[in-house]
C-alpha cells in the first residue's frame, strides 16, 4: 500500500475537516460560499484548460500564494 502525500501544510487530520465541512453542507450553504468566493476583491475566477492547472499551482507556489 502506498502513503498517502498531502499538499506542503496537509496532513489527513486537515482533509478530514475539509471533507466533513462540504459533506456537512446544506446546498444553501454552499451556493452561498461561492457567492462569497466572488466578491472578494483582489481575487478572481478563471476558466482555464486543465493541463494548465499545473504551471498556474507553480506560478503561484513561486508568488507564495501557495494552492
Amino acid at each position: 500500500m502506498s502513503e498517502n502525500r498531502y499538499p506542503i501544510g496537509w496532513d489527513e487530520a486537515r482533509v478530514r475537516r475539509v471533507l466533513e465541512h462540504y459533506a456537512g453542507q446544506s446546498d444553501e450553504e454552499a451556493v452561498a460560499e461561492d457567492e462569497a468566493a466572488f466578491e472578494i476583491p483582489k481575487h478572481t475566477a478563471l476558466e482555464v484548460p486543465i493541463e494548465l492547472l499545473p504551471a498556474i499551482r507553480d506560478l503561484r507556489a513561486k508568488h507564495g500564494k501557495g494552492t
